[in-house]
């Protein structure tokens, strides 16, 4: 009778949430568009994979052939885009510090001049580094593009000195290298970097959602309502009112495992199936962190502020801008209290190939504690819905 019972509770809370979901709009932007708008987002960051295009000037004091020669080489380089030639460098750092342009270089005068008769002259770049992935771009296009240039004075002062061509080559380049980059042969970004931060940027609107929906109850005072539609069963009440957000979760998240690996062909040698596996997982488990949060501080107006910054952490503690490996031993514990963390170490086992349970069954556990503790915690949170307290605190 009791099994009964909950059931036809967690059905009335289910019918309940469904009602709740499709009587307003905020509901079905907030766990349907928004996820999806990140995935599109995410999927054409990149355009073809690479950062190209950059805007960058050019200030040419030299007016030369030699000094016209390096600003076509410059525009014609893939990673740049040159939009001006100031022809000061005060305006081109005013340009800069606007952002029209993310790095200029200064071409000096008499350089041509210079370099021709050996006085070694220089090349200043500067670039915005405000923003850190643009800011390097720009700074290793400008090192990539003007590497060969730092070998002509010594060419010139060897062919003064009638030095053979074939020995000035090896003495400038004594060995050829080869970079064979695994798993990412192309180094495009949207392999190392578009999968992961989606995923990062879904679990903030995941942890958001979820203390949303159940915050909201009472917020507006509709708490006692809650329970009562679920025969007083916190469970039952829980289960029925997250389940629908859980599966259309789920749904975009195995969606983007489609789209990432199948539309933009991110190379894959793992499991699909069990990437996917790892998707509800990583859903599951977020949930139950959300739930955790506010289980431990079921006051709205404060809730929300936690989760966004926790959510957030999640870009710098998953190990995807910065190796966990490497980071202070307070913060490598911090991200195991994140399922983005254990989602990233586990889909990067099966992109590459090198997934094993020895390897992984650790991450695979600890999601599942998430969803254990949200469980164990479930009778103080029918506590504080019983008590009232925090109703008045939005």
């Amino acid at each position: 009778m009791s099994t009964e019972k909950h059931k036809r509770g967690f059905t009335n809370t289910l019918r309940r949430e469904l009602r709740r979901m499709t009587a307003r709009k905020l509901y079905f932007i907030v766990a349907l568009i928004f996820p999806l708008f990140t995935l599109f987002f995410m999927a054409t960051i990149f355009g073809n994979g690479l950062i190209e295009d950059i805007p960058v000037a050019v200030v040419d004091l030299d007016n030369s052939q030699t000094s016209r020669s390096i600003a076509r080489t410059i525009d014609v380089t893939p990673t740049f885009n040159v939009v001006g030639n100031y022809s000061d460098e005060a305006t081109a750092r005013t340009a800069t510090q606007r952002k029209e342009i993310y790095g200029y270089m200064v071409i000096p005068k008499n350089f041509e001049y210079d370099l021709i008769n050996g006085f070694n002259p220089t090349l200043p770049y500067y670039y915005h580094y405000a923003l850190l992935s643009v800011g390097s771009k720009v700074r290793a296009g400008f090192e990539t593009t003007l590497r060969p240039l730092s070998a002509a004075p010594m060419v010139v002062t060897a062919e003064q000195l009638a030095i053979p061509r074939e020995d000035i080559v090896s003495f400038i380049s004594p060995f050829s290298s080869q970079n064979h980059p695994i798993n990412n042969p192309q180094l495009d970004y949207d392999t190392y970097l578009c999968f992961p931060i989606f995923f990062i940027m879904f679990q903030v609107l995941i942890l958001l959602v979820t203390v949303y929906v159940i915050g909201s109850e009472m917020r507006f005072g509709t708490s006692d309502e809650w329970l009562e539609c679920a025969n007083g069963n916190i469970l039952s009440a829980v289960l029925g009112k997250l389940l629908p957000y859980c599966l259309i979760f789920i749904t975009i998240g195995i969606f983007a495992n489609y789209i990432f690996f199948g539309v933009l062909n991110i190379p894959f040698k793992g499991d699909f199936w069990g990437l996917n596996l790892t998707v509800i997982q990583f859903v599951l488990s977020t949930q139950a962190l959300a739930l955790i949060i506010y289980s431990l501080f079921p006051a709205f107006a404060v809730i929300i502020s936690i989760v966004s910054m926790i959510g957030s952490l999640g870009a710098t503690l998953s190990g995807v801008t910065f190796p966990v490996a490497t980071m202070y031993p307070l913060f490598e514990w911090f991200s195991y209290l994140l399922p983005i963390r254990h989602f990233v170490e586990i889909s990067q086992q099966l992109l590459g190939g090198s997934y094993t349970f020895a390897t992984s069954w650790v991450n695979a556990a600890a999601m599942l504690v998430f969803v254990l503790l949200a469980f164990m915690l479930l009778p103080h949170l029918r506590k504080a819905i019983q008590s009232h307290r925090y109703d008045l605190i939005h």
